[in-house]
């Protein structure tokens, strides 16, 4: 039998059932977000642990840097993603601060890259994204990235956008983030009744001469498509105003 541990999908919760399965000295067959419905040789487990570490602990424990690496990778939509990071502290124990120097170390080089992935994903939305104001002066953007960065976007907007209310959708995962010009709050669709967008009045306006200016700054005799798709992937074309139509 394959034995498969359960935890419900948050990441401090994830590592400390990491931290009771290295104290109990047991090696799991794979680690899985609740839901996960298992396959026929699978045995499912659900442990409730009641000693646990905070954020703060770990911090101290593994630094900025390897807790940096392991959360970026939670984030991603690497199915193994629970065993790599299981995997690196796994050596963390052994090799300390030298880790990441480590790359022939399969689970080291595998979270470095999708660690660098997920990053690289997020700051090219920091840029993608396209916010439109509603009636009510709320400012909303929809994004529908291959990993779960909606929290990094958050963190960049909260400053970048702090003195505005808005509403940051993940159309992938069905969850948004709501900023109220203090903190952002990350939901599930369905805990918040977001009704009916209506655009103000102006928006139509500003969205006719953002695709005018598009247009004519390209010169048509240099367009390099090759070149455009490497700084503008088509995968983000459906939500930047200035592209969707070309889809």
């Amino acid at each position: 039998m394959n034995n498969v541990y359960i935890y419900d999908g948050n990441f401090l919760n994830l590592l400390n059932l990491i931290m009771y399965l290295f104290k109990n000295k047991v090696v799991p067959g794979n680690i899985k977000m609740e839901g996960y419905l298992g396959c026929l040789f699978d045995y499912i487990i659900t442990l409730k642990i009641t000693n646990t570490y905070t954020l703060d602990n770990f911090n101290q424990k593994f630094g900025d840097y390897n807790m940096h690496i392991m959360y970026y990778v939670f984030l991603s939509n690497d199915k193994n993603k629970e065993l790599i990071i299981y995997y690196y502290l796994l050596n963390y124990f052994k090799y300390g601060n030298n880790l990441s120097k480590m790359r022939n170390l399969n689970c080291v080089d595998r979270a470095l890259k999708i660690s660098k992935y997920v990053g690289n994903e997020a700051h090219k939305l920091k840029g993608f994204i396209r916010f439109k104001e509603l009636k009510n002066h709320l400012l909303y953007a929809s994004v529908a990235p291959e990993n779960n960065v909606l929290e990094i976007l958050s963190w960049h907007f909260k400053k970048r956008l702090k003195n505005e209310y808005w509403i940051i959708k993940d159309t992938k995962r069905k969850i948004i983030s709501i900023y109220d010009k203090k903190d952002f709050y990350i939901l599930k669709e369905e805990e918040w009744n977001l009704q009916e967008l209506i655009l103000d009045k102006s928006e139509e306006l500003f969205a006719d001469l953002w695709k005018t200016f598009y247009n004519t700054t390209g010169i048509k005799e240099r367009l390099n498509e090759r070149c455009r798709m490497n700084f503008m992937p088509k995968k983000y074309w459906q939500n930047m105003l200035e592209v969707s139509d070309e889809l």
